[in-house]
């Protein structure tokens, strides 16, 4: 039996060499952009099997990092039917202790976007919770602060902007060195700059 585990271990040794020499043989003849899309998406696929990989590993609750980017929610997703009571019967108890305003940056799993979260005002970070976590309206944040909806919204804008900023010039700035990123982060980047790009054209339009 041992004999048969070290073979297993080699031929996956083997297999993985093999593939790392393809990929480097593909990038090394890449010479026109179709060539440069094949390479880019076999490091996509390759950073998608990484991760989630890495995931697997992980306990606690699945982390959205990047839906702020499309829904206008923050990076916490949302607790369906309060997930961390089947946490605590299995044990995983850091949900549980870090579901609150002030904790909360550390459940999230990227290091980045949670040291983002945790410099936020702590009035950003309760709109933040109450409306990504807890999925309150401004309005009921309102009442529960006791501010107006007008204030609650402001402090949600302003609270994504602290996060979005940042987070987009540093992952172009290491595009711009080409130090390679992740899928999602790209996607982020291109999303967040046509943001900017039509909000230039509608203050123009005025």
């Amino acid at each position: 039996m041992e004999t048969i585990t070290k073979e297993k271990i080699e031929r996956k040794q083997l297999v993985r060499d093999v593939k790392r020499e393809a990929l480097t043989r593909l990038e090394d003849a890449a010479r026109t952009e179709a060539d440069f899309v094949v390479v880019q998406a076999e490091w996509d696929k390759r950073d998608e099997t990484h991760y989630r990989r890495a995931r697997s590993h992980e306990i606690g609750r699945e982390q959205k990092l990047l839906e702020l980017a499309y829904s206008g929610n923050a990076i916490i997703p949302p607790p369906f039917n309060h997930p961390y009571w089947p946490e605590l019967l299995r044990g995983e108890y850091l949900g549980f202790i870090y579901d609150n305003p002030d904790e909360i940056w550390q459940a999230i799993g990227d290091w980045e976007i949670a040291r983002l979260v945790r410099n936020l005002t702590r009035k950003q970070r309760q709109v933040l919770f109450l409306s990504a976590v807890r999925l309150a309206s401004s309005v009921h944040i309102a009442c529960y602060t006791d501010k107006t909806d007008r204030a609650v919204r402001k402090l949600k804008v302003s609270a994504l902007e602290a996060i979005r900023r940042p987070l987009a010039e540093r992952i172009k700035a290491r595009l711009e060195e080409e130090i390679p990123d992740t899928k999602a982060k790209r996607d982020f980047l291109q999303w967040y700059l046509a943001r900017q790009e039509n909000a230039l054209d509608e203050n123009k339009g005025e």
